[in-house]
């Protein structure tokens, strides 16, 4: 099970560059379920998850490179490209997404938690922006297969 929250970053938060960050290239085969393959650095991984926003089922699975080539042509819509730094923020970590090429300028930062409750309960720091978490239009898929809809579209 996967539960976490997503926000739309106000401002970057101070020594953000000093975190560990790496390159995701993701895109979609399906959203009903949302089937995606992803390349971290050289790691390949197949997921599988299931519908909602805050909280769903997830599964992934091992990809060899090849694997991940081959999938990629018959992918749905646009490739994302983005960086993803890890930052420490207590008993969590959070996952700031800078987008890259026609995403450029968008980002969000997303925490997992536990439980239900513990996302519930979390007060966000003064760097994270608007919640989006239940808004479909930030999520991964719809980014990747509306190929219309640009920064400009999701930023307030």
């Amino acid at each position: 099970m996967e539960i976490e929250r997503k926000f739309l970053v106000a401002a970057l938060p101070p020594g953000w560059e000093t975190c560990p960050r790496r390159h995701l290239t993701q895109a979609y085969l399906a959203v009903h379920p949302t089937v995606r393959i992803r390349r971290d650095g050289d790691s390949y991984v197949l997921t599988c998850k299931g519908p909602g926003l805050l909280a769903r089922e997830e599964t992934e699975f091992p990809l060899t490179r090849s694997a991940f080539e081959h999938l990629l042509p018959k992918c749905d819509g646009r490739v994302l490209e983005k960086d993803r730094c890890r930052i420490p923020l207590g008993p969590y970590t959070a996952e700031l997404d800078l987008f890259c090429g026609n995403l450029s300028g968008l980002r969000y930062v997303e925490v997992e938690f536990p439980s239900v409750e513990e996302a519930e309960a979390f007060v966000p720091p003064a760097w994270f922006g608007r919640e989006v978490t239940g808004d479909p239009r930030y999520t991964n898929a719809h980014l990747a297969l509306d190929p219309s809809v640009t920064p400009q579209d999701l930023l307030p």
